[in-house]
């Protein structure tokens, strides 16, 4: 083929060296070729880290356009900045010798900080970031974008412990500092260490020629690697490793899956003979899902965009998959219970008639108290998990309502005798010992429980907030200012919010699940 090859690169350091690499290859075997550098997005945007860019193939994109419109002939990648879906029309065409796959830990004075509590570690990588703190769990992990040589640079000007670069990278450019150590724990990237060229589908003379210098054992591992990735549904935007490794004619494969934070982690290891390796990475990327994969990558995915609802509540792993897509949650307690000590005398005799308004209450009693401690001739309560919960530990419920004026005005006609004990918080609402007291019924109070605020300030996206008592809206209160809708679980909620909020919904009955149920509801 006569015809000059244009070889299409990023225009940084470590891109150049990886295609001239390729040229050298392919001039080798008496092609003629010519380097067009390219500047992408992910070299021209530094100061966010590269998985809060928004888009993936940050660092392939303006190659992938050059080639469709027919300005270069091939493009050289780093394998693992590939999305594993190539954009229509665009194929891998060759990979050449994998490099190193290691992750390496570049460090500042000595590495004594390893055993330390304190540490602080440098890095772009959600992935690294997440594996390094799944490991030191009590370190800081900053971002460090650029070129190689300007984050060894800011290493070097920082008062960080280390940071952490691609061996293959620093290694090609022959800067490898003395003070470096691979991280052999660490699973890299997939496809880390591998140099990709694509082509045009439809140019077969081109790919005939890439086809020459492939690298046949490097593609069928970072194939493995990139199947792997793709069966997660993951990129640039999930802590996601796996390396595979052919050795006595055999596949040795291990993949991660993390939490952002790394402090969840799902590891596989896998084994397979060499020619029957084809389902290797569906059965580890199905085992990942079945483990819990599923609902972390549904985080992650969550994660990346915008808060736009706020509980007040913290919600649990299965409640926050039951949100709409649309839903971007996140959730804290707004209030924190601290149970009081109660004096012996309030319960060393039966107690005739007793209400029981929250589980806080069922707690603290029992805090102080065995369950045959409480001999409680009458027991009132307001809902029905209180109810549960006290049948369940305490005793048997006699009455029950859906809150505390309901149950309030059911005592007036019902209850036996004209004296009533009441466990409650310092912070309780004056409808029920108020309507009692005004008929002529005698309520002792016993302050079980404290409430205190602890509400977050929310982002500014919030347009809407998960109410579950009185107390969660004035805690949500102290920090911020009532602006959209407010879902309340039930109507005594619903009352103390609608002092502040203008749209305030209520759900159909008093249970968080209800709660999401009634913010879905807003967004179908």
């Amino acid at each position: 083929m006569s015809k000059i090859i244009r070889i299409g690169t990023r225009d940084s350091e470590l891109a150049l060296w990886q295609a001239k690499t390729v040229q050298a290859q392919l001039e080798k075997l008496g092609h003629k070729t010519v380097l067009v550098p390219v500047k992408s997005t992910g070299d021209l945007v530094l100061n966010k880290p590269l998985y809060e860019l928004g888009i993936t193939g940050v660092f392939t994109k303006t190659l992938d356009i050059a080639m469709l419109n027919e300005e270069i002939d091939i493009a050289v990648h780093s394998l693992k900045d590939v999305p594993t879906l190539l954009p229509k029309g665009i194929v891998q065409a060759a990979v050449i010798k994998r490099g190193n796959v290691s992750d390496t830990l570049v460090f500042k004075n000595n590495e004594e900080f390893l055993s330390a509590r304190e540490g602080v570690i440098a890095t772009g990588s959600l992935r690294r970031r997440a594996q390094w703190l799944n490991r030191y769990p009590t370190h800081t992990v900053v971002g460090l974008r650029g070129n190689v040589n300007s984050r060894l640079e800011k290493l070097e000007n920082s008062d960080w412990n280390g940071a952490i670069f691609a061996a293959a990278g620093i290694g090609r450019l022959n800067i490898r500092p003395e003070n470096s150590i691979n991280l052999q724990w660490m699973i890299p990237a997939p496809a880390q260490g591998a140099v990709m060229i694509t082509a045009l589908e439809r140019d077969e003379d081109i790919r005939q020629i890439c086809a020459e210098i492939n690298h046949e054992e490097t593609e069928i591992c970072t194939s493995i690697e990139r199947e792997f990735l793709n069966r997660l549904e993951g990129g640039c935007t999930a802590p996601i490793g796996a390396l595979a490794l052919i050795k006595n004619d055999e596949i040795n494969f291990k993949g991660i899956l993390l939490s952002k934070d790394g402090t969840k982690k799902i590891e596989v290891v896998k084994t397979a003979p060499l020619g029957k390796h084809n389902d290797i990475a569906k059965f580890c990327a199905e085992y990942v899902i079945e483990k819990g994969g599923k609902t972390l990558i549904d985080q992650l995915q969550r994660s990346d965009k915008q808060t736009n609802i706020y509980s007040t509540k913290k919600l649990t792993d299965d409640q926050m998959l039951l949100f709409h897509n649309d839903v971007v949650a996140e959730s804290n307690d707004a209030i924190k219970i601290s149970l009081n000590r109660i004096p012996k005398t309030v319960v060393r005799k039966e107690i005739q008639n007793v209400i029981i308004t929250s589980k806080n209450a069922v707690e603290a009693l029992l805090h102080n108290f065995s369950a045959v401690e409480l001999q409680f001739k009458n027991i009132y309560c307001v809902g029905r998990r209180t109810k549960r919960m006290v049948e369940k530990r305490i005793g048997k419920v006699k009455h029950t309502e859906a809150n505390a004026k309901k149950l309030a005005n059911y005592l007036v006609d019902y209850i036996e005798g004209t004296e009533v004990t009441y466990f409650c918080s310092d912070l309780r609402l004056d409808d029920l010992p108020n309507i009692l007291s005004e008929n002529n019924l005698t309520v002792n109070e016993v302050e079980a429980y404290q409430t205190k605020f602890d509400s977050l300030s929310v982002p500014e996206t919030v347009d809407g907030v998960m109410f579950y008592s009185p107390s969660t809206v004035q805690s949500y209160r102290k920090q911020n200012v009532a602006k959209g809708i407010a879902f309340c679980i039930g109507e005594t909620t619903a009352k103390e919010a609608s002092k502040h909020f203008k749209d305030v919904r209520i759900a159909k009955v008093p249970t968080v699940e209800s709660v999401i149920e009634l913010v879905n509801e807003n967004y179908l």
